[in-house]
């Protein structure tokens, strides 16, 4: 169990910040705030940071500086699981987390953690929408967007926090608020947390660290029924079939049964938060009105020649691929996937793909695209067509062609866009460049 320490009591401490990204930065103003002059050390130090201040490299001599310190607090990137860190905790040095410091001391009734692999960020920003159209100032914070603690984005008079919650956060925590969802459980960061079973249980710890008590989770995951056990004292379960007439999502215009199950999540937190207005079928439709999905998750980018174009570039595994594919059970899909190969397993993938009944035509691109295309050829007779191909602009052109003249070519990579895109964003932009040259 790790120690519970706030931000307050760093106030003029001795305190490490390693790494220097976003949150990294958050942590540096913070510490600021408090009075505290901080060591600041990067792996990469891209230059000095904000206010012409020093960075030292982790390597040459930034962890014998963090070694001098009373507490280090990290980024969410570097691994808790990093012999650097386990030699600092052995000295007795604690290793903290921004998100886990400001959990401590923060009013945690008014706060919901968010975790899962995929399809948390949708539901922070649905129940983000709704808690604004009603009229209660909230913070959408964590791994989606502002640390809630960083000073240069204070919100005063907050009533609510909807928190997005990564793997690498949820490590970090010493205490949890009383809500916790989890929306999905599938392979994922093995690099970060070493093996699936660690993963698994750092992703899940979040439900039952101090102060947890109900979790809201996907029922339609085999993987978190049969880890309930580790979801917490209670647990309500939330399948996409409750669904069925639930017509205030309407206006959310969402894509998927798996996104209106997040929808289903979203508001079974509002209503675990005690939010009046999440039970009242009226005022969530009449809030739902507005909400903008998320780009890069299943969103519908335009149509060309009666072609249907989808950016899921956010998809960087097997399970949301899936997913996708399932909003388009009844229309022909030309599926571009392959990326960064991370080496999981894309058994499960050629599976779902084989049990469609309509034709698929898949585009696997590098890195991993000739592993996928081993996959579904291993997987036998099927309706579906594996094309290899050497950059996304072919796998467009190629998707183009034999989706006419009513089908979807859809970007949803099963894989990471490290590499050859400096993110998930770029990759999208990739797509939607090349969408635009169909029309040629």
């Amino acid at each position: 169990m790790r120690r519970l320490i706030t931000w307050s009591e760093l106030r003029r401490a001795r305190v490490g910040v390693w790494g220097l990204g976003i949150e990294g930065a958050a942590n540096a103003r913070k510490l600021a705030e408090l009075g505290t002059d901080p060591v600041l050390v990067d792996d990469r130090p891209a230059g000095p940071a904000p206010g012409g201040r020093s960075v030292l490299a982790t390597r040459e001599g930034g962890l014998d500086a963090l070694a001098r310190c009373e507490v280090v607090v990290k980024t969410p990137g570097i691994s808790r699981y990093r012999p650097e860190v386990g030699e600092l905790e052995r000295r007795g040095i604690p290793v903290a987390g921004g998100l886990g410091l400001w959990l401590a001391e923060a009013d945690r009734g008014r706060v919901v953690c968010v975790t899962g692999t995929k399809g948390k960020s949708s539901v922070v920003a649905i129940a983000g929408h709704l808690l604004s159209r009603w009229g209660y100032p909230c913070v959408v914070g964590g791994n989606i967007g502002q640390p809630p603690w960083d000073p240069a984005q204070a919100r005063p008079g907050t009533r609510y926090w909807v928190i997005e919650t990564s793997s690498y956060q949820a490590t970090d925590l010493a205490c949890s608020p009383p809500v916790v969802a989890v929306t999905s459980l599938h392979p994922d960061h093995l690099d970060w947390h070493g093996d699936v079973a660690t993963y698994y249980a750092d992703k899940l710890s979040a439900c039952t660290q101090p102060g947890a008590d109900l979790t809201i989770a996907n029922g339609d995951s085999g993987q978190l029924l049969d880890r309930a056990a580790l979801l917490g004292p209670r647990v309500e379960w939330v399948r996409a079939g409750d669904a069925a007439g639930a017509d205030w999502m309407v206006p959310l215009s969402l894509l998927g049964a798996h996104n209106r199950r997040n929808a289903l999540i979203a508001r079974a937190c509002l209503r675990a938060l005690g939010v009046p207005e999440a039970g009242d079928d009226r005022a969530l439709r009449e809030a739902a009105a507005g909400f903008v999905p998320l780009a890069s998750r299943l969103q519908v980018i335009g149509e060309v020649a009666g072609v249907t174009f989808v950016d899921d570039s956010l998809s960087t595994n097997v399970l949301p691929t899936l997913a996708a594919m399932d909003a388009f059970s009844g229309r022909r899909v030309a599926l571009i996937a392959g990326g960064y190969d991370r080496g999981i397993d894309f058994e499960p993938l050629a599976a779902g793909l084989a049990a469609r009944d309509v034709p698929t035509l898949v585009l696997a691109v590098p890195d991993s695209g000739q592993r996928i295309q081993a996959a579904i050829e291993a997987a036998g007779p099927a309706k579906v067509d594996v094309v290899a191909c050497d950059d996304l602009d072919t796998a467009v052109a190629r998707g183009f062609s034999w989706a006419q003249p009513d089908g979807v070519v859809l970007l949803s990579p099963a894989a990471p866009s490290f590499g050859r895109f400096r993110d998930y964003r770029d990759r999208g932009e990739a797509f939607a460049t090349a969408m635009r040259g169909c029309h040629a």
